[in-house]
């Protein structure tokens, strides 16, 4: 798999969350794809600073990212 298929693969799996995030008022943006397998991501709107981010992170973001890209490691938030 290409450096581009990862990056679309997680744009897919951005897309797939973002409206549960944007229905809490607050977004995601891809940031970069370390060595293609580490995520580098930025919570926006009122997802930052929210004392529920981590485990959305780790739980709803990670979780997803890696169904269409399973060879990513890890989802890294940029605050």
């Amino acid at each position: 798999m290409t450096t581009d298929d990862i990056r679309t693969n997680v744009e897919k799996a951005l897309d797939e969350i973002r409206p549960f995030l944007q229905s809490d008022g607050g977004d995601i943006e891809l940031i970069s794809i370390d060595n293609d397998t580490s995520v580098k991501v930025r919570l926006q709107g009122a997802c930052v600073g929210c004392s529920v981010n981590q485990m959305t992170l780790k739980s709803g973001v990670e979780m997803t990212i890696k169904k269409y890209a399973p060879q990513i490691v890890e989802v890294i938030n940029l605050d």
